[in-house]
C-alpha cells in the first residue's frame, strides 16, 4: 500500500447516472440520538434523499444493506441539503432540503424495531415554502442575535437573498450589480451575510441593513418614496480577489480568532471579519472543493482541499501538512464522528461516490520469505548471457518489428472500375459543368484470423471527395471476405494536387498489439480531365526529354475509351456534333501519328501536350502553371508503362531546361499573401468580439438597473457591431477557402518542381523521398502552422546538413521555434540555393560524409551563384534576377494550323 493514500474506511456507489454537487452532502445528527453520533445525509440532481449510519465490522468492508437508513425519491432536483433548528417551538434538529422551486423542512425519526429487520427511519413533512424565483443555493443561521432557532436565506439565479422566519417568509433583498449568483455564507460573529459577485468581489452585507432596506419588491420611485419607508441596501465592505470563487467558509474556534475562508480557482483566501486579508496560498492544481476545520496548534487552522487530479491536501494556514491519493475527485468534503471514530473525511463525487476515510498508516502484517541462499555457478550464468546477447543481436538486426512473418492477419486490395457510374453519385458540387462523373472503387479486405472492429478509412485528394469514407468491420470467423464499394467524384472547381488515393485499415491482433495495414489506387485522369481543343499558345511551357523514340500520343492516349469515357462522363455521345474537339486524331486509325493533343480540366483550366515527330521531346504547355503537373506526371507513367510492356528496360526521361522557380515562387507569394491577410481579419474580428462583448454588458446593466438610464444608442452601436462580427466572420470563412485553394495549387506546383529536380539532377528514389519530405510535410496548412515556416526550416536543415559547402554554415544553429515569417524572401533565397547546390554536384543525402562535391551538371541558362554563407550573405541581387531564363522555348510567330507548334520541337 503507498503510504499516502486514504485510507478506505467505508464506501458505496449511490444510484445509477445521477450528479451530485457540492451543496448535496451533510453530516448531522439528525435523528436526534442524542449520542453524538452522525449520519451523511445525501441529496442527488435526480430528487433522491439517502440517510447514511455506516458502521463496517472491519475496515475496507463494503457498505451492507443496513447502513442505508432511509431512501425516499423526493421527484424534484435537490439542491442542497442542510440540518439545523429549523422549527418553531422545539430546538430539535430537522432536515431542510432546496429544491429549485421549493423548501421544505422534514423531521427525521426512527422506530425502534422488534424483528430482525432492525430499525425503521421516516421523514415527516413539518412545513414547505414555494418559491417565485429559481433557487441557487442557500446558508442558515441564527439572524439577528435570535437564540434557540436557525432562520433559512436562500439566494435566487437572479441575485436575490429570500430570508425565512422558521414558517414565515421574512423579506427579499436584491443585491445591488448581480448578474451571476455566487457562493454564500453566514458570518454569527459579525451578522452578516459574505457572498462574491460576478465582479470577483468578496462583499459583505449586514442582516440589519438587509432587514431595513427598501423590499425588493417595490419600486422606488422617488414620487412615491417616503421618508423610513426603506434604505438603500449597500455593501459592508469588498475585496477584490481577481478570479471566480467556488465556495465560502466561516469558522471560529476557540484557540483561534473567527476568520472567513474563500476557495477562488488558483488560489484559497483567509481573511479577517473585516475584509482584509490574513493569508492568501497559491494552489498548484485546480481545486475542486475544501474545508477548515479546527487545528491542534493555537491559533491555526487546518484546511482540506482536494483537487481535480484525485488528491487531497492538508494546510496548516499556508503551509502543507499532508497530501493523500483519493479514488476519486471529490466535488464535497465533511468531516465527522461515525461509530465512536471521531474525524472521519467523507468525500462524495459529482457521479456518487461517496467515502468514508482517514489518514495515516496500518500496520503491514506482510512479512517476507526467507530467500534460500544458494552457489552461483559461472559458468552456466556465462552461457545464458551469449544466449541472451544472441537473441538480442538477431532481433536487433530485424528492425523495431520482426519481418519473420510472410502473412499478415489481413489482406487488402482495392480495385477501381474502368467505366464511370451509369448514375453519377456526385452530389452539391460546385464545377461549372452540367454533370460530373462519378467512378466507384471497391475495397476487398480478407482476414487469416478473427478480428474485431476492423476498421477501414478512405483518403483522397481533395476536392475529390468520397461517398462515405469509414467502414467497420467485424471478422468473426477466419478466411471471411468483406468487400465495400464506394464512389469519388470532384466537387469543387479546381484542380486536386494527386489522383492518388489511399485505403488504411486499423486492428488490433489478438495479443493487443496495434496494426496499421494500407492500400493505395490511382484514379484515371478522365475523372477530372475532358479532351479538348489543342492551343498554340500558353504562357507556361516546359519540355520532357527521352532517351527513345517519340511515340504516338494515341497509343498513350487510346482516343475510343479516352473520348468514350470523357463523352459519357458529360452524357454525350462522340458524334458529328463534337466532331471539332477531336480533330486531329479522333478520326485517324490507330496506326496513324498523332502529336497533339488537348486535355481540360473540368475545373476550367486547359493544357496542350505535343510529340516531336523527328526528336525525342515531349512538350507541356497551360496558362496555369500549376496545371502542368498532373499532365507531365501522367505522360512519363504511361510512358514507363509503354516501353515496359515491350521489353525495354532502359528507358528514362531527363529535364535540361531551366527550374521555373520565378513561376514557383509567384504561388509561395500568393499563399503566403492569403495566409497574412487572415490573421489580419483575426485580429479584427478579435476586436469586434470584445467590443460587443463590453456593449452587452453595458446594456445588461442598464436593463437590470431599477431606475433605468437612458440607452443613448447603445443599442444602435451593438447592431452595427453585430454587423461587423458577421461580415468579419464571412471574409474569415472565404478567406480559408481561398487558402485551402492556394495550398492545393501550391502542392500541385511542389510536385512539378520536385518532379523537374529529379529528372534534372537523375536523382535516386530516395533522394526524391527526401525532397519530398522538405518541400511536402503537411497535409493540411493552418495559421498556426503553416506551409512557408515548415519547409523552410527543413531546406535550411538540408544545406546545413548534406548540402553544406564550408563548416561554417554546419556550425550554424538554426532556430528551433517555427514563426510565422514576416515574408517570404528568406524561403525563397534557400530554395534558389538549394538548386544551385545540385547543380553544383552536391549529393543529397542524410549521411554525415554527403558534402564532398560530384561531377558537375550545370542546367542550361542558368546562372551560377557565388559561393558564401548562409545566413551574412547579403543577396544583391533580387531572386528573380536568378535563373533569369526561365522560358524554355523561343516565341513562335502564331500560325493559323496548330500542328505548326511542331516546328518549335524539330
Amino acid at each position: 500500500m503507498s503510504l499516502f493514500k486514504a485510507r478506505d474506511w467505508w464506501s458505496t456507489v449511490l444510484g445509477e447516472k445521477e450528479e451530485f454537487d457540492q451543496g448535496c452532502l451533510c453530516l448531522a445528527d439528525v435523528d436526534n440520538s442524542g449520542n453524538g453520533q452522525d449520519k451523511i445525509i445525501v441529496g442527488s440532481f435526480m430528487g433522491y434523499l439517502r440517510i447514511f449510519n455506516p458502521h463496517p465490522v472491519k475496515t475496507g468492508d463494503e457498505a451492507q444493506a443496513e447502513d442505508l437508513l432511509l431512501e425516499v425519491h423526493l421527484r424534484d432536483p435537490i439542491l442542497q441539503v442542510e440540518v439545523g433548528k429549523f422549527v418553531s417551538g422545539t430546538e430539535m434538529l430537522h432536515l431542510a432540503v432546496l429544491h429549485s422551486r421549493k423548501l421544505c423542512v422534514y423531521a427525521v425519526s426512527g422506530t425502534l424495531g422488534n424483528v430482525e429487520h432492525g430499525n425503521q427511519y421516516q421523514i415527516t413533512l413539518m412545513y414547505e415554502h414555494n418559491l417565485q424565483r429559481t433557487a441557487c443555493n442557500m446558508t442558515y443561521g441564527s439572524f439577528g442575535g435570535v437564540k434557540g432557532r436557525d432562520l433559512i436565506c436562500i439566494q435566487s439565479v437572479d441575485g436575490m437573498l429570500m430570508v425565512f422566519e422558521q414558517e414565515s417568509f421574512a423579506f427579499g433583498r436584491f443585491l445591488p450589480g448581480s448578474l451571476l449568483p455566487g457562493p454564500l455564507a453566514y458570518s454569527s460573529r459579525t451578522d452578516s451575510f459574505i457572498t462574491v459577485s460576478s465582479c470577483r468581489q468578496v462583499e459583505s452585507y449586514k442582516y440589519q441593513v438587509l432587514a431595513f432596506a427598501t423590499d425588493a419588491d417595490k419600486r422606488q420611485e422617488t414620487e412615491h418614496q417616503k421618508l423610513g419607508s426603506g434604505k438603500r441596501l449597500t455593501v459592508d465592505w469588498t475585496l477584490n480577489i481577481g478570479e471566480q470563487a467556488l465556495d465560502i467558509r466561516i469558522v471560529s474556534f476557540h484557540q483561534s480568532a473567527s476568520s472567513v475562508f474563500v476557495l477562488g480557482e488558483r488560489n484559497f483566501f483567509c481573511l479577517k471579519d473585516n475584509g482584509q486579508i490574513r493569508f492568501m496560498k497559491k494552489l498548484d492544481c485546480s481545486p475542486s472543493s475544501f474545508l477548515p476545520y479546527c487545528s491542534v496548534s493555537e491559533g491555526t487552522v487546518n484546511t482540506l482541499i482536494g483537487n481535480h487530479k484525485s488528491m487531497l491536501h492538508i494546510y496548516q494556514d499556508v503551509a502543507l501538512k499532508w497530501a493523500t491519493q483519493l479514488p476519486h475527485i471529490p466535488v464535497a468534503l465533511r468531516v465527522g464522528c461515525l461509530h465512536d471514530l471521531k474525524g472521519v473525511i467523507v468525500t462524495l463525487s459529482d457521479d456518487g461516490h461517496l467515502q468514508c476515510s482517514y489518514l495515516g498508516t496500518d500496520p503491514s502484517l506482510f512479512q517476507a520469505p526467507i530467500i534460500e541462499s544458494r552457489e552461483l555457478n559461472y559458468d552456466e550464468l556465462d552461457v545464458e548471457l551469449k544466449e541472451l546477447q544472441k537473441v538480442i543481436k538477431d532481433f536487433k538486426s530485424q528492425g523495431i518489428w520482426p519481418m519473420t512473418e510472410k502473412e499478415d492477419d489481413l489482406e487488402v486490395s482495392a480495385i477501381v472500375s474502368p467505366n464511370f457510374d451509369s448514375v453519377s453519385q456526385a452530389t452539391d458540387v460546385e464545377v461549372g459543368s452540367d454533370l460530373v462523373p462519378s467512378i466507384t472503387v471497391k475495397v476487398t479486405l480478407k482476414n487469416r484470423v478473427v478480428l474485431q472492429k476492423a476498421k477501414l478509412s478512405v483518403y483522397v485528394q481533395p476536392p475529390l471527395v468520397l461517398t462515405c469514407d469509414q467502414f467497420i468491420f467485424e471478422f468473426i470467423e477466419p478466411e471471411m471476405t468483406s468487400t465495400v464499394a464506394f464512389s469519388v467524384y470532384l466537387k469543387r472547381n479546381y484542380t486536386p494536387s494527386e489522383l492518388e488515393g489511399n485505403a488504411v485499415v486499423s486492428y488490433s491482433k489478438s495479443t493487443g498489439i496495434p496494426r496499421v495495414i494500407q492500400c493505395k489506387f490511382r484514379l484515371p485522369l478522365t475523372l477530372i480531365c475532358l479532351p479538348d481543343q489543342p492551343s498554340k499558345s500558353a504562357v507556361h511551357k516546359l519540355t520532357i526529354d527521352t532517351n527513345k523514340s517519340p511515340v504516338s500520343l494515341l497509343s498513350l492516349f487510346p482516343g475510343k475509351s479516352w473520348l468514350r469515357e470523357s463523352f459519357s462522363a458529360l452524357g454525350l455521345a462522340c458524334g458529328s456534333t463534337h466532331s471539332g474537339l477531336v480533330s486531329g486524331f479522333a478520326n485517324q486509325s490507330d496506326d496513324d501519328q498523332v502529336n497533339v493533343m488537348g486535355f481540360r480540366f473540368i475545373g476550367g483550366s486547359q493544357v496542350t501536350l505535343l510529340a516531336s515527330k523527328t526528336s525525342q521531346r515531349y512538350r507541356i504547355q497551360s496558362e496555369q502553371f500549376e496545371d502542368l503537373w498532373l499532365i507531365t506526371n501522367e505522360l512519363i507513367l504511361r510512358l514507363k508503362e509503354y516501353f515496359g510492356k515491350q521489353g525495354i528496360k532502359d528507358f528514362s526521361c531527363s529535364f535540361s531546361g531551366c527550374m521555373p522557380l520565378q513561376e514557383y515562387f509567384e504561388l509561395i507569394d500568393h499563399h503566403f499573401e492569403l495566409r497574412i491577410n487572415g490573421e489580419k481579419l483575426e485580429e479584427l474580428l478579435s476586436e469586434r468580439a470584445v467590443q460587443f462583448r463590453a456593449i452587452q454588458r453595458r446594456l445588461l446593466t442598464r436593463f437590470k438597473d431599477k431606475t433605468p438610464a437612458p440607452l443613448q444608442h447603445l443599442d444602435t452601436l451593438l447592431d452595427g457591431t453585430y454587423k461587423q462580427v458577421i461580415a468579419l466572420a464571412d471574409a474569415i470563412e472565404e478567406n480559408q477557402d481561398n487558402l485551402f485553394q492556394s495550398f492545393t495549387r501550391l502542392k500541385s506546383a511542389t510536385h512539378l518542381v520536385i518532379l523537374l529536380i529529379g529528372l534534372w539532377q537523375k536523382l535516386s528514389v530516395d533522394q526524391i523521398a527526401i525532397l519530398e519530405a522538405a518541400f511536402l510535410p503537411l497535409q493540411e496548412d493552418t495559421q498556426e502552422l503553416g506551409w512557408e515556416e515548415t519547409v523552410d526550416a527543413a531546406i535550411a536543415h538540408l544545406l546545413k546538413t548534406c548540402l553544406s559547402k564550408s563548416s561554417k554554415e554546419q556550425a550554424l544553429n538554426l532556430s528551433s521555434q517555427l514563426n510565422m515569417p514576416k515574408d517570404t524572401s528568406r524561403l525563397k533565397k534557400h530554395i534558389t540555393l538549394l538548386c544551385d547546390r545540385l547543380a553544383k554536384g552536391v549529393r543529397l543525402c542524410l549521411s554525415t560524409d554527403a558534402a564532398a562535391p560530384q561531377t558537375i551538371v550545370m542546367p542550361g541558362g542558368c546562372a551560377p551563384i557565388p559561393e558564401s554563407d548562409l545566413e551574412e550573405r547579403s543577396v544583391e541581387q533580387d531572386s528573380s534576377e536568378l535563373f533569369t531564363k526561365h522560358r524554355f522555348f523561343m516565341e513562335e510567330s502564331a500560325r493559323p494550323d496548330v500542328l505548326a507548334l511542331q516546328g518549335v520541337l524539330e
